[in-house]
């Protein structure tokens, strides 16, 4: 008897994979409804527009794994943290000319959320998922270990180095400072690139080869190019319902006496969560490789290339830009970077270096909460 097309697949062990239709269906939804400006409306479309959101988050997540497994590492996560960046960059970039209330704080604020969302909660979540299940997941340690060193570097000159200059301006840079730290971030990331793109892909493929196989058919060119368009329209939907929401989230933050502080840490937990989805899948899935590509990965785009774009915009159109962080926010900086550097050394983790992060991003959310 002839098998069917889902039982050959079940005893090849290979899953085809596509485009379903609600991966097209929301972020085109989520597009037009941000367009429109429907979240200004607030009452009915409120929670409406809230679960469109998710939609496209999850629909970013799936369109990201299908490039993925085209392109294969490291280039497949490469893919998502940049077009991530590159959105988030512009919403950035859109609120600083626009001078909304606490612009000049908004790149370091978004920034500092990035990174601890990324480095503390998205590894700490993959640790944790993949100790569960695996007890002990190993990956490549050079490539992480670069990452971590590259990401340390640039968090010293962006955001506790201007503490410490003597321009007449606190948590500042001069202009001509901004412009240096502007370059050598750009330096710096495009640097990393090369070596995890060119010159030393090795360290950021899988540390056993029983890590590289995949159990999904490899998609077709066709099947590539329309999940790369249609991750951007998630990408823009997300951005866009993210920004038209922030005024609501805004005052449910004002209606239930909570900081405005943690209006940073909402929208930038929004933009990533395509990213944090995609690296707690791969960590399931025993392929933490790939989530700490995408999680390190992330954290370096989203302060290598956002600290040029803002340096300009700040630049060309006079406006104030304030980089320095508090007291509180270098400490757990610190922490969460010494921390990963540490426990990501030997090449393996386990439940207990995702319990680590995970209670240093829940005190980072708490302080933020109680300051």
């Amino acid at each position: 008897m002839a098998m069917t097309a889902q039982a050959e697949e079940a005893a090849s062990g290979k899953i085809k994979i596509g485009l379903p239709w609600w991966t097209i269906l929301f972020p085109i939804a989520g597009l037009l409804a941000g367009a429109l400006g429907l979240p200004k409306l607030g009452g009915f479309w409120t929670p409406l527009l809230g679960g469109i959101l998710i939609g496209a988050v999850l629909a970013a997540v799936h369109h990201a794994e299908v490039i993925a497994h085209k392109v294969g590492e490291p280039f497949g996560t490469l893919v998502l943290a940049v077009a991530v960046t590159v959105i988030e960059v512009s919403l950035i970039v859109s609120l600083m000319i626009s001078q909304v209330a606490n612009a000049e704080t908004l790149a370091r604020d978004t920034l500092v959320a990035a990174i601890m969302i990324i480095m503390a909660g998205m590894l700490g979540a993959c640790f944790l998922v993949g100790g569960i299940k695996f007890r002990e997941q190993h990956f490549t340690r050079e490539g992480a270990m670069a990452g971590i060193s590259t990401l340390a570097a640039l968090a010293v000159l962006v955001l506790i180095l201007p503490n410490f200059t003597a321009n007449g301006s606190e948590a500042s840079y001069s202009p001509s400072q901004l412009i240096f730290v502007g370059i050598v971030s750009l330096v710096l990331y495009l640097t990393f690139v090369l070596v995890q793109t060119v010159r030393h892909v090795a360290y950021f493929l899988p540390a056993t080869p029983a890590a590289e196989k995949t159990s999904v058919d490899e998609p077709t060119a066709r099947l590539a190019w329309s999940a790369l368009a249609m991750l951007l329209v998630s990408l823009g939907a997300v951005i866009l319902l993210a920004k038209g929401l922030s005024p609501t989230i805004e005052g449910a933050l004002i209606a239930a006496s909570l900081p405005l502080a943690l209006m940073p840490i909402l929208i930038a937990g929004m933009v990533l969560a395509p990213e944090g989805l995609a690296a707690v899948r791969a960590a399931q899935r025993d392929d933490l490789q790939s989530g700490i590509n995408l999680s390190v990965g992330s954290a370096l785009a989203a302060v290598g290339l956002t600290i040029p774009a803002v340096a300009f915009v700040s630049i060309l159109f006079d406006l104030p830009l304030t980089l320095g962080v508090s007291p509180r926010d270098m400490t757990l900086l610190a922490l969460t970077l010494f921390v990963a550097a540490v426990g990501m050394s030997r090449g393996r983790v386990t439940v207990l270096h995702g319990t680590v992060c995970l209670v240093i991003f829940a005190t980072y959310l708490f302080t933020t909460m109680v300051p």
